[in-house]
């Protein structure tokens, strides 16, 4: 690979991150998952010759990303249904 690409991949990734200190958790993981795939995609790219691989990476890895944060949020539900549960049980 490029050296120049490898380098401008590693400073791109460090400045997406670094960006995220007032994001959501949602936002945080579409990220993540964005610049994940788009790395993955690159790597593939660059094998292939076909830089199309970074964009449907980048597509395919925010929809993961989303995916994590839902199922994240539904394992805090209810884990915040168990505490509440467990609350009332202990005031009978």
């Amino acid at each position: 690979m490029n050296r120049k690409f490898l380098l401008a991949a590693a400073l791109g990734g460090a400045i997406a991150l670094s960006g995220c200190a007032g994001m959501s958790d949602t936002q945080q993981r579409v990220t993540t998952g964005t610049a994940m795939g788009a790395a993955g995609g690159a790597v593939v790219g660059a094998i292939t010759g076909d830089w199309a691989w970074a964009a449907a990476g980048a597509a395919v890895g925010a929809a993961g990303g989303f995916l994590v944060d839902q199922q994240k949020q539904r394992e805090q539900q209810a884990y915040e249904q168990g505490v509440r549960s467990g609350q009332a049980q202990q005031q009978k």
